[in-house]
């Protein structure tokens, strides 16, 4: 089945809701409007839908596959890579000094989502990369920029991330790989890493390893941790690729999904030892790693998004085609297409109004992370980044989490034929699970949000958040139409559920850990609806105002009932939410261990 990006809704989320003319006021930006980002996208959804969707079956179908420590891609990856490059799709976003087109991310991200509907296999090879560059543009010296990066935002090269161990997944304390300082300057690298992604493949010359180790004598725990560029191929005097370096793909990973993306055990050392290149200074590597991660984190939430459009395409255009038993209310003689039957819509509702809020929603972070790393104002630059870092766990939790529930309800409309690999519809649903698990789970991001974005600062972060939701209410309820007053007082009912929320947390988290932390997924869940949904609301409100306008009237019809959707069926789950953080907690933990 063929992808079509969403290209309307996109340029409706910048204009209304990301406010991209606001952006464009940011110097650097003066070239990156709404006109900029039409074509952009255009561009992006031709190479897409044409080069890198068609591969998307034949990668599931027939993965990466390890001979003699060389992994060979799905046929067609290779060369469709190389025209994701010549493109300079690679360097998007990443600044023009090294030979990137400095592009918003408010744009960048909807570029991500369309790449990674097309193709999440392929997509993480550029997402992995861009975290790379992102760690090396922050903490690397003159001389690595000057080595690696334009080269890595050309795509000639690609870039990983090293973190996990076998004895060390999420818990990076217990990192064992050790680097030993060498009298030119260098280090040798020993030890293993696992669950590398594209940590070996033949679509780049080089592969740009970021290597999290300890040097000799470094303080225990995270503190002693460092950070290593640790090419593929030595470089030569001239810059050309050298010798091959010690470090090497043993085995890769047979997965439940994303099977076309080699997941690489990586071997370093055991020919004499890896030479690495320290990132910064030592010990600072956690630092460092945590920009890859929280780049990483972003993109893997519109990856989410991403899946749940490409599962909602299939299952609508399922819908329209297969034809299934007479409709309740008559209005078909015989048997009728399914999107006839109430339940089918309410499936195919409710994976448009997700994918759409959870959409909005990363669109609208996106902004702000310009804002805050761009803006003149250090003020406007300090309150950006305060709402960009409450956004991320969500954008990557809850969208996720999402697309677990959106590609289910494919498999769902489409019945039997969707759990017949045939149909297709089965891979989102494979695909999609590991976005939940990597750059984090569930409940690494939802402990992020109640430690360090709620308990921290006692609540004001999301309190300042919540204010911001009440005016939008405000506007909602004073529109004069149903459905805005529905999502005005669903709005407000949730927000106030979210405040309970906050409240207890904020109370909590020194007083009884426990308690605040059994309701930590549950919380993200419960804020990222709500911010979704805020998202909608001012959505809605958009769409009303363009009605009449000469605005294409189907589109503007889609979004307010969307909305109104959202409201009736997705915003009334948060009291349920609240009640189980606020009133819930002794049942999580009241069990002990040995009574399991």
């Amino acid at each position: 089945m063929s992808y079509t990006a969403p290209l309307k809704d996109m340029l409706f989320n910048m204009e209304h809701l990301a406010r991209i003319d606001e952006v464009a006021k940011i110097p650097g930006f003066e070239d990156a409007g709404l006109e900029t980002a039409q074509a952009v996208l255009e561009e992006c959804a031709r190479f897409n839908e044409g080069v890198v969707a068609p591969l998307n079956v034949p990668g599931d179908l027939a993965p990466s596959s390890l001979k003699d420590h060389v992994v060979t891609t799905t046929a067609g990856f290779k060369e469709a890579f190389k025209q994701y490059a010549e493109g300079g799709w690679q360097g998007l976003q990443h600044p023009a000094d090294f030979g990137g087109q400095g592009l918003p991310k408010t744009i960048g991200a909807a570029c991500g989502e369309i790449l990674n509907s097309a193709n999440l296999s392929f997509a993480l090879c550029p997402l992995l990369t861009d975290g790379a560059i992102e760690a090396l543009l922050t903490a690397g010296s003159d001389e690595l920029k000057a080595t690696y990066l334009e080269k890595m935002i050309s795509g000639e090269w690609t870039g990983t991330m090293n973190l996990t161990e076998p004895q060390a997944g999420s818990d990076l304390a217990l990192v064992r790989t050790k680097a030993e300082p060498q009298p030119d300057g260098t280090y040798k690298v020993f030890g293993t890493k696992i669950f590398i992604t594209y940590g070996e493949h033949d679509m780049a010359d080089n592969i740009v390893h970021l290597v999290l180790a300890r040097v000799a004598g470094a303080p225990e725990g995270v503190k002693g941790i460092s950070l290593f560029v640790v090419p593929k191929f030595l470089l030569k005097a001239d810059g050309g690729l050298g010798e091959r370096n010690d470090v090497y793909c043993v085995s890769i990973e047979h997965k439940m999904g994303i099977k076309a993306s080699p997941t690489a055990v990586l071997q370093f050392g055991d020919h004499g030892g890896a030479v690495g290149y320290l990132v910064g200074e030592e010990n600072r590597g956690l630092e460092y790693m945590f920009i890859m991660m929280n780049s990483a984190r972003y993109a893997v939430g519109v990856q989410g998004i991403a899946v749940a459009e490409r599962a909602y395409q299939h299952a609508l255009a399922y819908a329209k085609e297969r034809v299934q038993s007479r409709p309740v209310d008559g209005s078909v003689k015989g048997p009728a297409t399914i999107i006839h039957h109430p339940d089918v819509r309410r499936m195919l509702m409710t994976m448009r109004a997700l994918t759409e809020g959870s959409r909005a929603m990363a669109s609208t972070a996106a902004a702000a992370y310009d804002a805050a790393h761009h803006h003149p104002d250090a003020e406007v630059r300090a309150q950006n980044q305060a709402f960009y870092e409450f956004m991320v766990p969500l954008v990557k939790g809850y969208s996720t989490e999402m697309s677990l529930e959106v590609t289910d309800l494919g498999v769902q409309v489409h019945g039997g034929m969707g759990f017949i690999e045939e149909t297709g519809a089965a891979q989102y649903y494979r695909d999609a699970k590991i976005l939940t698990i990597y750059e984090g789970t569930t409940a690494i991001q939802a402990n992020d949000l109640v430690g360090r974005k709620t308990s921290r600062d006692g609540g004001a972060g999301a309190k300042a958040i919540a204010a911001q939701i009440e005016k939008t209410e405000q506007e909602l309820l004073a529109a004069g139409n149903e459905d805005a007053k529905v999502m005005g007082e669903r709005l407000g009912a949730s927000r106030k559920a979210f405040l309970d929320a906050v409240d207890f947390i904020a109370a909590q988290a020194k007083a009884d850990p426990n308690a605040a932390y059994s309701g930590s997924v549950p919380y993200l869940m419960l804020a990222g609806n709500l911010v979704a949904g805020w998202q909608l609301g001012r959505a809605l409100l958009a769409a009303q105002g363009l009605q009449g306008k000469g605005a294409d009237e189907a589109f503007l019809k889609g979004k307010i009932v969307t909305a109104r959707f959202y409201a009736d069926h997705i915003l009334t789950r948060i009291p349920g939410q609240r009640d189980a953080i606020v009133h819930g907690a002794h049942s999580v933990t009241a069990l002990a261990p040995e009574e399991f």
